[in-house]
């Protein structure tokens, strides 16, 4: 393995305390693994009119809305770190949050927008994105748009290797499979991975059989 690409998945490994699934399947392309890099380390977090709170709801809209079981169990992780409720997250998978009283006007919006953008066939109608415009300066909706694209981008190559939720947290609240109801299914407790469970360069891929 190169050994940049080694020295980043050690550093990522060691921050989240946890495999680093995509990045160990990234390295098998070191150029994609460095856009890839890239894309992730110019993510933006916070900027003025637009906080943790509202990025995380465009993150984990995107995610849900995407049915990334991987990009779920990160982003729903800490939600509370960014004034985000159980409630309030728990709308959200069940596409509920119109009922919700803690969204304000402006993050209905997002939501909408992330659903929209994060949807198959793409869904972003006019009217939304005037109603965009109007509400989120250039800055703010170019960030929203990006911020939104990372997350497709990454449900997407999650998806097509069968990237499983890392245990981020205690819970991942993964659309699917269904139940017979077509209902949201919680999956239940997620594994934490440390010390000798932490998959190394010779684990292989469920999926994929990849080395």
């Amino acid at each position: 393995m190169n050994p940049l690409l080694r020295l980043g998945i050690f550093v990522a490994e060691r921050t989240m305390g946890r495999a680093a699934v995509p990045a160990r399947l990234l390295a098998w392309s070191p150029r994609t693994a460095l856009g890839a890099g890239m894309l992730e380390a110019t993510a933006t977090h916070r900027i003025p009119g637009l906080g943790h709170r509202q990025l995380k709801l465009a993150r984990l809209t995107a995610s849900l809305t995407s049915n990334c079981a991987f990009c779920i169990d990160m982003n729903a992780h800490a939600h509370r770190e960014a004034s985000l409720s159980d409630r309030e997250v728990c709308a959200l998978r069940d596409g509920t949050e119109a009922a919700e009283p803690g969204f304000s006007v402006a993050e209905r919006l997002i939501i909408a927008y992330a659903r929209g953008l994060s949807s198959t066939p793409l869904a972003v109608e006019d009217e939304l994105l005037a109603q965009m415009t109007e509400t989120f300066d250039e800055h703010q909706l170019v960030v929203l748009a990006a911020t939104i694209a990372s997350v497709n981008y990454w449900a997407r190559f999650n998806h097509g290797l069968g990237v499983p939720p890392a245990g981020f947290g205690d819970h991942c609240l993964w659309l699917g499979p269904q139940g017979g109801d077509g209902n949201s299914t919680d999956i239940g407790p997620v594994p934490q991975l440390d010390g000798a469970d932490r998959p190394d360069e010779s684990c292989r891929d469920s999926r994929l059989g990849l080395r």
